[in-house]
Order: C-alpha cells, then sequence, then structure tokens
C-alpha cells in the first residue's frame, strides 16, 4: 500500500526544524521529499552524531532524498530550477526577501511552474518592525505569552524545554499544504502560502492561555486568569499528574483520597467553584497526594475514574506498557549510525498508511539518483560536480 501522499513531490529547500519537519510528516505520508541542501549541508546536520546526522537531523529528516546543490553557481540554480518545473510544492524558510536576492523566490519559480505550492516559512512574518531578526525558538516564547504562562502567577517567566514554537510551526505548514493542495486540486492553481513562527504560537496557545484578553466589549463577563500551582504532584516515591477540572473528577478524588469532607465543602459544588477555588483544589491534593505511592494513587484513581498518570523519565518512556503496546516507538537499522529508536509516525491511516520510507540521508546521497530522474547525464553531473554546483 503507498501513502496518503504518493504521487506528490515536495523540494524541501528549509533548514534546522520547522520547514523541515513540516516536509517530513508529508514524506512519512508517502510524498517524494526532496531536501535540496548547500554544500556544507543543513545546520542541523552538525549538531552532534557522526557523518552529518545529528540524532535530531535523522529524525527530523527521515524518509527524504538528499541533493547538494549551490545556487551561487549557474549549473546549481538550473538544476534546482528544473527539480521545480516537476514539483507540487517548495518549502523555504529563509528571512523574508533572501529567497528573492538568491533567485529563488514566489515569482521566479512560479514563471517555471504555475500549479505550485510555494511555502515561506519565517519567524515573524513578512511586515513589521521584526520581520528582518533572526529568530529561534526561545525568542517565540517570549513573544507569545509562552513564557509568562509557564512562569505562573508568582514566578518569573519560563522556557518550555522543548522547542514547541517549531513543531508547531511544522505541524501547522504540514496542514496548510495538504489543505493548499486539496484547493489546487479543485481549482487547478498553485497559491502562496505564508506562515509565521509567531502567528503560528500565538493562534495555539489562545484559547485557554488567553481567555481573559478574548471578550474585549464592555459589560461581558471575564474570565480571571486562575493563580495555580504547577500539576505535577509529588508522591510517596515520585511524582505523578492528577486533575480535576469536572466536579465528578473532584468527587471521585475525594473518595479515593477518603476525605468525605472535600465533598461537603461549600466552595466545590459546581464547575463553577472548582474553577474559582483552583489554588485551594489543587494544594488540597498536593497535601494527600505525598501520604501514598504513585502505583497506589494510581490504582485508587482509576478506580473512581479520574484522569491520571505516572510522570516518567525519558529513560523508561520506552518501557511504559503503553507505548509498548502501541508500538509508539520503533527500532531499526541506519546504515552509518546503525540501532537507532525514533517515534513512528503518529497517524495511522487503515488504506493508505504512512510509514518511515528510508532512514535520513547523508549529505548529497542521492544526488545522481535525483539529477538523473531530472534527465541529466553521467557527464553533466560530472560537470555539476566539477563546477561545485552539486557533490
Amino acid at each position: 500500500m503507498t501513502g496518503a501522499l504518493d504521487g506528490f513531490r515536495i523540494i524541501d529547500f528549509s533548514q534546522v526544524i520547522a520547514g523541515p519537519l513540516s516536509a517530513r510528516i508529508l514524506a512519512d505520508q508517502g510524498a517524494d521529499v526532496i531536501k535540496v541542501e548547500p554544500p556544507t549541508g543543513d545546520i542541523l546536520r552538525h549538531m552532534g552524531g557522526i557523518a552529518g546526522l545529528s540524532p535530531t537531523f535523522a529524525t527530523t529528516n527521515r524518509s527524504k532524498r538528499s541533493l547538494v546543490l549551490d545556487i551561487k553557481k549557474p549549473g546549481g540554480l538550473a538544476a534546482l530550477k528544473k527539480l521545480v518545473a516537476g514539483a507540487d510544492v517548495f518549502i523555504q524558510n529563509a528571512r523574508p526577501g533572501a529567497a528573492d536576492r538568491m533567485g529563488v523566490g514566489e515569482k521566479t519559480l512560479r514563471e517555471i511552474n504555475p500549479r505550485l505550492i510555494y511555502v515561506s516559512v519565517s519567524g515573524f512574518g513578512e511586515s513589521g518592525p521584526y520581520a528582518g531578526k533572526r529568530v529561534y525558538d526561545p525568542i517565540i516564547q517570549g513573544m507569545s505569552g509562552m513564557c509568562e504562562v509557564q512562569g505562573g502567577p508568582a514566578g518569573p517567566p519560563g522556557l518550555v524545554r522543548v522547542i514547541v514554537p517549531d513543531k508547531v510551526t511544522a505541524l501547522t505548514a504540514a496542514q496548510n499544504i495538504t489543505a493548499a493542495l486539496l484547493a489546487r486540486e479543485r481549482t487547478g492553481k498553485g497559491q502562496h502560502l505564508k506562515l509565521a513562527m509567531l502567528d503560528a504560537v500565538i493562534a495555539f496557545i489562545w484559547p485557554e492561555a488567553m481567555a481573559y484578553h478574548t471578550y474585549i466589549a464592555d459589560g461581558l463577563p471575564k474570565p480571571k486568569p486562575v493563580a495555580r500551582r504547577d500539576l505535577v504532584f509529588e508522591t510517596a516515591d515520585g511524582y505523578m499528574i492528577a486533575s480535576t477540572v469536572a466536579l465528578r473528577e473532584f468527587q471521585g478524588f475525594a473518595r479515593a483520597a477518603n476525605k468525605p469532607e472535600w465533598l461537603e465543602d461549600e466552595r466545590f459544588q459546581d464547575a463553577a467553584g472548582l474553577v474559582a477555588n483552583a489554588k485551594e483544589r489543587l494544594e488540597m491534593m498536593a497535601e494527600v497526594l505525598t501520604t501514598r505511592t504513585t502505583a497506589d494513587w494510581l490504582a485508587a484513581l482509576d478506580a473512581e475514574d479520574v484522569p491520571c498518570g505516572p510522570v516518567l523519565s525519558r529513560d523508561v518512556l520506552h518501557e511504559h506498557p503503553q507505548v509498548r503496546e502501541n508500538a509508539i516507538l520503533v527500532e531499526d537499522e541506519h546504515p552509518v549510525v546503525g540501532r537507532m529508536r525514533q517515534p513512528r509516525p503518529a497517524e495511522r491511516f487503515d488504506d493508505t498508511p504512512s510509514m518511515i520510507s528510508r532512514p535520513a540521508p547523508t549529505l548529497s546521497q542521492h544526488a545522481d539518483e535525483v539529477l538523473g530522474e531530472l534527465g541529466l547525464s553521467a557527464d553533466e553531473i560530472a560537470a555539476l560536480r566539477e563546477e561545485g554546483a552539486t557533490k
């Protein structure tokens, strides 16, 4: 069986995470993704690991083919344009204006391929005082409100210690690309898709993090930002998560904790009370949870249908029965780095399955293959190498 995007060709001209991860999602779903890299390769290649295959690069760029093209050389730029002529999507994440200066801007490539979906991923968009700034994930966390949320009501702002903005942007881009391809199937027209990390992350955190700032008309109620402790609770032998958002969940927790007086507490008689008194409710939970082990609490809370789970360390995550039963992580042999573990595609199609179709490529591993598919002879490919346009 083939993947849902079998037959579509994606040119991944982006680097690091947001653009490449969006392309990898499409590759796992069956698209032919050709990663076009400069002679030095994607900078992510060189952040640890061996042979230009850092672990993060390997999982972000699996299922793709790699081709080096130095577009500063006439032969390299000509080869890229030939690739674009037969492509469906072109993804780049250079700062606004840079692609035009390199000769691969949207208008230039549109003349070659009017049906092209041209994707521009940026930090701040194409206008405004920050449009030309260099940007990385932590800067977007700070400017989107994420750091303030993470710091909580009493502490200083804090970073989420995984690159959420990059990944949120990648997921948004992948969905946007498939939507654009669907629209093209209906209209026959390509289009320019522009996506900024700041835009994607503000939209991502808004529903609950910015509830207080959503209704701005006079006279409408505004839910106050909840001043509450973290939802990671200490137990007698470790840590766990427990959530009592709904009234029946809090009542179940009270029964599991053998605290019948909580059921009569006038502060906790409806959902509004649970929200208004969240700080007190969570402090009460935190105090009682320290009295028993994580396993004891999980059994007791599961019996009352209270949402809960253990806090797993990264060292044991792959051993948890839920992870193992669903085969979330897979192991295979990479021809360069050897045995490796990584997550399978999260989605499961019953007719067009997503899959890891090939390991992450070494730099320009597929140059002869891809250039040959463009109709270049062995002598022409050799001439490109002689020019320094490819490797």
